[in-house]
This record gives C-alpha cells, sequence and structure tokens, in this order.
C-alpha cells in the first residue's frame, strides 16, 4: 500500500516547493482536510475527489478557528507529525499555552493577573487584557481604570520597549524586530526586520521549545526601556513566509523531515 505525506496549511507555491523535493507521493490541503484514524492507520481525502488515502506523516502549518479537535485525531493517531500533535495540542489554545511557558522561561515576570467574563478588573496602573486564540495583534486592550469583557482574559502590567520574536527551525535562529503604527507589533509590518541574537533570548526561546517538545516557535518579547526581558507570547505555528532566510529554512527542513525514514517501533 502506497502511504503520502499529507501537507496541511501551506499556500500551494509553498507546499507545491516542498512536495517537488520529497522522495514519496504527497497531498496538499490549504484547509483541514477530512481525515479518519482506523486501527493506527491515518487516512486523509485525497487532493481531487472524495477518496481517503493511507498517510505516513503529517506536516502541519495552519491555525484555523476549529482545528483542536483535528490536532487531537492527529494525536490519537500518534504517527510522525510535524510539529509534534500532542505539543500542538498543549499550545494551541494561546492562553493556557503562555501559562504553561511560565515553567519553562525565565523570563515570565511580572506576575499575570486573570479576569472572568463581566468581571470588574481594578487598576491603577496601564495594564493589557488578552483573550481568544487568535495571534496577529488580535483580541488585545491596554487600559487603566475599570476594564471587563464579555470574554475570559489574561490581564497583564503594559510594559513599553522594543518588541521582538526569536524564531528557532531546526538547528537555525533568528532575532526580529516587531513594528507597527501603534502600540501592537508585528513580524508583517513593513519595517518589521532582523536584527542582532540576544544570546539570553535564545537560550530561553530553545528551553521553552524543548520544555513544549517541538520543532520550530516563535516566541515574543518585549525588551523593556530598563533592559529587563518579558516573554508575552509563543507562536507554535510562526509566520515563516515574511522573510525568504527563514521560509527557505523552514522548507528544507520540512523536506529533510519528510525524506527521513520512519523508525519502525
Amino acid at each position: 500500500m502506497t502511504e503520502y505525506v499529507l501537507i496541511v496549511g501551506l499556500d500551494e507555491p509553498e507546499a507545491q516547493a516542498i512536495q517537488e523535493r520529497l522522495d514519496v507521493p504527497s497531498i496538499a490541503h490549504i484547509t483541514l482536510p477530512k481525515i479518519m484514524v482506523r486501527d493506527g492507520q491515518l487516512w486523509a481525502e485525497a487532493a481531487r475527489g472524495p477518496r481517503l488515502m493511507p498517510i505516513s506523516k503529517v506536516i502541519y502549518h495552519g491555525i484555523y478557528e476549529e482545528d483542536l479537535d483535528f490536532i487531537a485525531g492527529l494525536a490519537l493517531w500518534g504517527g510522525p507529525v510535524m510539529p509534534r500533535a500532542h505539543a500542538m495540542m498543549d499550545c494551541r489554545l494561546k492562553l493556557p499555552c503562555l501559562v504553561r511557558a511560565m515553567q519553562f522561561t525565565r523570563f515570565g515576570a511580572p506576575a499575570r493577573g486573570y479576569a472572568s467574563p463581566y468581571v470588574r478588573y481594578d487598576s491603577d496602573v496601564e495594564r493589557v487584557a488578552k483573550w481568544g486564540n487568535w495571534h496577529c495583534g488580535e483580541n488585545k486592550e491596554r487600559f487603566t481604570g475599570t476594564w471587563s469583557s464579555e470574554n475570559p482574559a489574561i490581564v497583564e502590567h503594559y510594559l513599553p520597549g522594543q518588541a521582538v520574536r526569536v524564531v528557532l527551525i531546526g538547528d537555525h535562529a533568528w532575532q526580529i524586530r516587531l513594528e507597527g503604527d501603534g502600540w501592537l507589533k508585528s513580524i508583517h509590518h513593513d519595517t518589521a526586520a532582523f536584527m542582532e541574537l540576544d544570546p539570553d533570548l535564545l537560550a530561553d526561546a530553545q528551553a521553552v521549545r524543548v520544555g513544549f517538545g517541538l520543532e520550530i516557535l516563535g516566541n515574543d518579547y518585549i525588551v523593556g526601556e530598563d533592559g529587563q526581558k518579558h516573554l508575552l507570547e509563543v507562536n507554535h505555528i510562526p509566520n515563516v513566509t515574511r522573510f525568504p532566510e527563514i521560509w527557505e529554512a523552514y522548507r528544507d527542513f520540512a523536506i529533510q523531515w519528510g525524506n527521513e525514514p520512519i523508525p519502525i517501533s
């Protein structure tokens, strides 16, 4: 029985760049395909048509509104997934992921707070409330005084300084200066750029990656005006197409991983 590598989440040009260099046949889906796990075998929709095809490995690079059960299905299968399916389960919900990351980071201070829906959170210092499971600056609000929301939220001190991201892909590492027109900073802004890699932030990102068991990771930090460093967010599916250098490293890593023989258990 011929088995396929399943690629999920990459746009067609990027997926094709990986498929062309895989030694085994592959199937690519931009959105979540239908899958089935039966008797230890993973099956997924063919690229065209309703057939289900046997899958040997999964390269997963996407975030979808309703994908946690899909990831759980991959974890239940237990076969090779990049990133590791159990690690993605730990990271997919953004706020629980941040709480788990506090076990591994050196830069978890100051302590976070929490507010249930419609609870009045009073503060005489400026803070940031974060809720939901989307990244890229969504679902965040600065406030001083009284704040409340219909959503449960983590509340943290607003920390002025330079926002940066440390990206790890295999043995490669980069630090990116995040930019934005307002207080929210992003890798997608036109002026975001590479900068010198801080060894303390590199070591911290590596510790977080090992703690979660991830092959790939993007940690967002604030380097405060006083030089203190603070972990803001863990991205288990960091953007890999914004910078050509990162895309090339990710592409080559995915190809190498896809071509590696599966250990016989």
